[in-house]
């Protein structure tokens, strides 16, 4: 159509000035410029034909000056970065297309190069003028219209300079600014109109743009790939040209070829792996494609030069390999277009193809690369980086096996590979999910993949590369966020590399990295696991002539002794025996000097300088109002000591046991020197009595075996007892020490507090070790007891007397207070402290008179000016006021303990109080109440065990007052759920409260709304339990260990009445996500693997995994004996509550998915009624008969039925006179009849006759049995029949 509106225009005039003229009279349309195209391509025709008129040359240049030029530079309507969609935008993109095109055939016509060489130079000025514009304008898309148009009208030698300038410009324009890619538009329609048409021109122009892309400076980075394939997939004809006769081999060896340029394959390589888009990873396949088919056809050798300078090429060709290399190319791209596909069932079989390109691309002969490794990387990169997380399992997994069928030559970028894209893929934790049909508990077969991965790489690295490597390895796992699974299992498999000397202190200074940030707030249990294989990471790999002692003591404080690293663990012993043996291969300090134990190792000369220097007087020390030094020093003083000590343990393990007590000694000799002055030199400093007694503590702390009771600890572990014996001897000096600190007012300041605080705790271990030895009176301890509670009551009696409140009366009265609190927390558990009778004395009488939750007035500032800058430093007053409380709370329980007994039901009882907190005990509740008020969260423990005192006394007459202490106590609770360090403590004692067995014996007998308000509290923790894990625990194994002591001695009666809470907790268990199941799998492996790992030693088993809440309730129905009738009461109560739940569940939904929550809940139902079946008589099953009959025919899945029908078994066999019944509840039931076909097909079960056994059933039970735990639940009703058949064939 378009020629024959050509010709028929040109029939009309033969004068082509006339008719161009008036087609550019008028205004321009996309119809009018169109035909104008079409006219001026027809005349192009004509003109090469020769039968073109003379003035042809003149009107086409008339044209294009005229018209299409002014046309051109009119489209400007679109800003640069403006939407250009629309009617009228596709219009005016007609309108510029078709006059590009008018151009070009005018410039063609114009009989010389001259119009286009003007034309070009004019649009270039206006393409430059727009700059480094994020999108085009409307001037310079019109430029490039008009490049694009007259381009190929230049000449190649005469306009060369042009020709590289417009180029040049061209490239720019595609490629972006330096800051950032380029947009969208202006990338395409360069690359798609301008430099094609370049890449005509051949020559300077082609030379420009290559130059350009592979130029050393030109900007790097993900957003510059795309448009480089963009222009290299443009220009790929010319860059990658077709053989051919008529293309001369001058003019070939003239144009780039862009196979021997190695920027050009990184280029391609990298659109095969980062690119975000699918159109430019299949721009990059069809670089690869048209170079290897370009190559083949070619016939000719060519290489690429290495980027390294050595190693393989990243691409060459040789045509005695031809069809080795067609092969290698064509598995090549075939997988990486099946990768893009995302599809795991697709993929599968195109994997084994990845395992012959590494057969071809190394050499068996040389054992080296044939082909860059860097191709093979980027079908792993692709697989690494896919959406599809089985995708990236399954190339994960193919990667840490490709060590075990072949050995791979050594590459630096499968190193940079491993430490790169392979462990960003290895952070995600759900490769570490059990494979189907593995155990809970089994371990992650990825995790043992990549510990055998890493041991056998390791093993082929090069010496001088294996520290770099390892160094890298552990910095990456510090240089990012890790969750706990990854970190667990790079840091097992790091601990099972064979011993090398391959770290030295940055190694040691990246695993502290690990140790301390990049597991902060993992998981207790993963994280002490993690913890103890990278100490063993650290024994294994470290050259220990490169590191000190120093540098090894500062890696083992920062492993956690309460998660992983406790005295007596196998990890302790590990290092004991890895510092035994290397003890004389550290690297010595250029300052050490020989300082005693003649004879002695290098261990012990560092220890015993250790604790030199520590107990030396600080030179900053600060007078008496310095704060306390850190407790870091000591704890690490302590278990170096320890360490040391145990080591020598080792060596005279067979040898005298004499000299571990000689080294002790000499280790400890500067403590126990300084310990023994403390109570005769008054002027020794504050700061070093702060530290030897904080040395003390951490020795005691420390020195106990993990896993060991500390009734035992003096028997089994000979370092422990002289340990003993040594601070026992200090006692009297230590004791007298801090009776004159806590009671002569030497404690004036608020950083005092803190020195009070350790005062106690010393005190209190003081105490525990002369009652582990045997109490005698006369001996330190009992001498500072009393005098110590005495002053403490007369400082706070002299406080009440209205004196002035400066801060230095103040701090003592807290100090005073803490004291007193201590010595009641210290008889109140060990009664052998008891110094006075158990008649009320003045102790008690001034405890029963304390001014409950009375606030300590704020000292006045002016009078100390230091206050304000202590209390901003260590602690805020309101912090002070709410442990001053609390003690008083603590000196109250005690109270309450010892005189449970004087606690009246009612005030009215007692005329004259001798006690008032105890016998007035509805104002000592409300007190609790009002203490709850100002209390933080973390000090309410002592008034939680005076409520649970009080309740039950006040529970009958004061029923609304107990209300309150529910509703508030549970507030706190509630409130604390995100708070890990005081949240369990606190439930507990709320538990123990509110669930108390009084409490809920006389809530159940008087039925008021306490015990609807017990009842709605016990719904409200099931439903938190929902969300934390344990929560539910802690309640039924607190209500079941009551319920079974009280039921040894009375009836069960009281449990009858909550029996919802058995109820909820035999069904009890959600729907875990499959993040939180992976972990709970993970922590059941690691339980699993016992004192191997010496985090279970540590850390203790709270047990509280939700199958410990059904196991604890299984275990009470166990315990329950079935002959009291108590017992057989609340069981057959029990078994009625789970049929009508069971039958409120079918109800709610009428078809629901295996392992759905209704499945669960169901499946624990018949369990339990599979436990309780034993204890039903003939009158109980009556009652329960029809409901177990019409549960079978509920549409259930296949466990559910194979639970029913077993039990309908149970009672058919021990209960024939319920068969009849059985057979009657066919005919009136509409369901299918297969739904006991089971049961009905059992052998024997027509014949029953009751006085004979029938182990025939009991046997079908348990091949039953044995199939389900198989996990075979998806079972439907006719396979149950054919396993039935199997049974019978095999006979009784």
């Amino acid at each position: 159509m378009e020629w024959v509106l050509a010709d028929t225009l040109l029939s009309q005039s033969r004068d082509p000035r006339v008719l161009l003229g008036a087609l550019c009279c008028e205004e321009a349309s996309a119809e009018r410029v169109e035909t104008l195209r079409f006219l001026l391509q027809r005349l192009e025709d004509e003109e090469a034909r020769g039968s073109g008129a003379g003035a042809l040359p003149e009107a086409a240049r008339e044209v294009a000056a005229g018209y299409l030029v002014p046309l051109l530079r009119g489209l400007r309507g679109r800003p640069a970065g403006g939407a250009d969609t629309g009617p009228a935008a596709c219009q005016r993109r007609r309108v510029l297309r078709a006059a590009g095109a008018a151009l070009r055939s005018c410039a063609r016509l114009a009989g010389g190069p001259q119009l286009a060489a003007a034309l070009a130079e004019e649009a270039l000025r206006d393409l430059l003028a727009a700059g480094p514009a994020p999108d085009l304008d409307g001037a310079a898309e019109a430029a490039v219209e008009v490049l694009a148009a007259v381009g190929p009208c230049l000449r190649p030698r005469e306009d060369a300079p042009l020709l590289e300038a417009v180029a040049r410009a061209a490239l720019a324009l595609a490629l972006g600014g330096d800051e950032a890619g380029p947009a969208e538009g202006a990338a395409a329609l360069v690359a798609g109109r301008l430099l094609p048409a370049l890449g005509r021109c051949g020559g300077a122009a082609l030379r420009a743009v290559w130059g350009g892309l592979v130029a050393p400076g030109a900007p790097e980075g993900p957003g510059r790939v795309e448009p480089k394939l963009l222009v290299l997939s443009a220009l790929a004809e010319k860059l990658l040209p077709e053989p051919g006769a008529e293309r001369a081999s001058a003019a070939r060896e003239a144009d780039p070829d862009a196979r021997y340029c190695w920027r050009f394959w990184r280029t391609v390589q990298a659109g095969l792996t980062r690119a975000e888009d699918a159109l430019t990873r299949k721009r990059a396949r069809y670089l690869l494609q048209r170079a290897v088919e370009v190559s083949a056809e070619l016939g000719a050798d060519c290489a690429c030069a290495p980027q390294e300078g050595t190693g393989p090429s990243l691409f060459w060709w040789s045509e005695k390999k031809k069809d080795e290399l067609l092969k290698f190319w064509e598995n090549y791209i075939l997988i990486m277009e099946t990768l893009e596909g995302n599809q795991i069932h697709v993929i599968k079989p195109v994997l084994p193809k990845l395992n012959n390109l590494f057969e071809y691309a190394v050499s068996e002969e040389n054992g080296c690369w044939l082909f860059h490794p860097s191709w093979h990387l980027c079908i792993y990169k692709r697989m690494f980086e896919s959406e599809n997380k089985i995708l990236t399992k399954e190339g994960v997994t193919h990667f840490l096996e490709l060590y075990e069928a072949r050995v791979l030559p050594f590459s630096a970028e499968f190193s940079e590979f491993i430490i790169g894209a392979l462990m960003d893929a290895l952070s995600e934790s759900s490769l570490y999910s059990r494979s189907p049909g593995q155990l809970i508990g089994s371990g992650s077969p990825l995790g043992l993949k990549l510990q055998k991965f890493l041991v056998t790489y390791i093993s082929l690295l090069p010496e001088e590369i294996k520290s770099s490597f390892l160094l890298k390895f552990i910095q990456k796992m510090t240089s990012r966020h890790w969750c706990a699974i990854p970190i667990l299992f790079l840091s097992k498999a790091l601990a099972n590399i064979p011993r090398c000397k391959a770290l030295g202190i940055e190694g040691l200074l990246a695993l502290r990295d690990v140790l301390q940030c990049t597991m902060i707030t993992h998981q207790i249990l993963l994280r002490g696991a993690a913890q103890c294989y990278l100490l063993q990471t650290a024994m294994n790999l470290v050259d220990v002539e490169k590191v000190s002692l120093s540098d090894v003591s500062s890696l083992v404080m920062s492993v956690r002794q309460e998660e992983s690293f406790g005295r007596g663990t196998s990890l302790w012993t590990e290092l004991c025996d890895w510092l035994r043996v290397n003890e004389s291969c550290f690297r010595r300090p250029s300052t050490c000097s020989s300082i005693g134990l003649h004879e002695t190792s290098s261990l012990n000369a560092y220890v015993k300088n250790l604790v030199q220097e520590y107990i030396k007087s600080p030179a900053w020390e600060g007078g008496e109002n310095c704060c306390m030094p850190d407790w870091l020093e000591a704890k690490l003083v302590a278990v170096m000591v320890l360490l040391a000590i145990d080591v020598e343990g080792m060596k005279s393990e067979y040898s005298e046991k004499r000299r571990t007590q000689n080294v002790l000694r000499i280790f400890l000799d500067p403590l126990l020197d300084a310990l023994v002055k403390f109570g005769t030199n008054a002027y020794m400093p504050l700061l070093k009595t702060d530290r030897c007694l904080q040395l003390l503590l951490k020795l005691l702390h420390t020195c106990l075996l993990k896993g060991s009771s500390t009734q035992d600890v003096a028997h089994t572990d000979e370092v422990f007892t002289l340990l003993q014996n040594f601070v026992m001897s200090t006692t009297e000096s230590v004791s007298e020490f801090i009776l004159r600190r806590l009671t002569m007012k030497e404690l004036s300041s608020v950083s005092d507090l803190d020195r009070c605080h350790l005062y106690l705790m010393v005190l209190t271990e003081l105490i525990n070790l002369h009652l582990k030895v045997g109490w005698k009176r006369g001996n330190p301890i009992w001498r500072v007891i009393s005098p110590l509670k005495n002053a403490s009551i007369r400082h706070l009696q002299e406080m009440d007397h209205g004196q002035e409140p400066t801060l230095g009366r103040q701090i003592q009265r807290v100090v005073s207070m803490a004291a007193l609190a201590m010595v009641c927390e210290a008889i109140d558990q060990k009664p052998e402290l008891q110094l006075d009778s158990r008649d009320a004395g003045a102790t008690e009488r001034f405890l029963s008179c304390l001014q409950l939750n009375q606030t300590l007035q704020k000292p006045h500032t002016e009078e100390d000016s230091s206050f304000s800058e202590e209390s901003s430093s260590s602690r805020g007053w309101g912090r002070i006021v709410a442990q001053y409380i609390h003690d008083q709370w603590v000196c109250l329980s005690f109270l309450l303990k010892k005189y449970h007994t004087l606690i009246p039901a009612s005030e009215d009882e007692i005329l004259e109080p001798i006690l008032p907190a105890v016998q007035m005990p509805i104002r000592t509740l409300q007190s609790a109440l009002e203490a709850l008020t100002i209390l933080p969260s973390d000090q309410v423990l002592p008034v939680f065990h005076c409520m649970k005192i009080l309740v039950p006394k006040l529970l009958t007459s004061s029923e609304p007052l107990c209300i309150v202490s529910f509703d508030m106590a549970w507030k706190i609770i509630a409130s604390l759920s995100n708070t890990q360090l005081i949240f369990w403590s606190n439930l507990k004692a709320f538990v123990q409260f509110v669930f108390d067995p009084k409490v809920l014996t006389i809530a159940a007998k008087i039925k008021g709304q306490a015990y609807f308000k017990i009842k709605e509290i016990m719904y409200r923790i099931i439903e938190m339990s929902t969300i934390k894990t344990g929560v539910f625990n802690i309640l039924i194994s607190y209500c079941c260990k009551s319920w079974i002591v009280s039921a040894s001695n009375v009836s069960l009666s009281t449990a009858k009445n909550y029996s919802e809470l058995v109820l909820e907790a035999c069904i009890f268990g959600t729907v875990f996500r499959r993040d939180q199941r992976l972990i709970q799998d993970v922590q059941t492996f690691i339980e699993n693997l016992g004192h191997e790992c010496a985090a279970n030693m540590v850390i203790e088993n709270t047990k509280r995994e939700d199958h410990y809440v059904r196991i604890c309730a299984v275990k009470f129905l166990c315990l329950l004996d079935g002959s009291n009738m108590s017992h057989k009461l609340f069981m057959e109560d029990l078994a009625i509550k789970l049929l009508e739940k069971d039958e409120l569940v079918s109800k709610s939904r009428t078809r629901y998915y295996v392992n759905s929550q209704q499945h669960r809940v169901k499946n624990r139902i018949w369990q339990t009624l599979l436990v309780l079946f034993p204890r039903f008589d003939q009158n109980f099953l009556n009652r329960i008969i029809d409901k177990i009959f019409q549960a079978g025919f509920i549409n259930n899945q296949a466990s559910i039925k194979y639970f029913i029908e077993w039990i309908i078994i149970l009672i058919l066999h021990k209960f024939p006179q319920f068969l009849p019944k059985f057979w009657d509840c066919f005919s009136y039931t509409s369901s299918p009849k297969c739904s006991f076909r089971l049961t009905a097909a059992t052998p024997g079960l027509a014949t029953f006759d009751g006085a004979q056994p029938c182990p025939f059933i009991y046997r079908y039970i348990s091949f039953m049995a044995v199939f389900e735990l198989k996990g075979q639940s998806r079972v439907c009703a006719t396979d149950c029949m054919d396993l039935t058949a199997v049974f019978l064939f095999t006979g009784p």
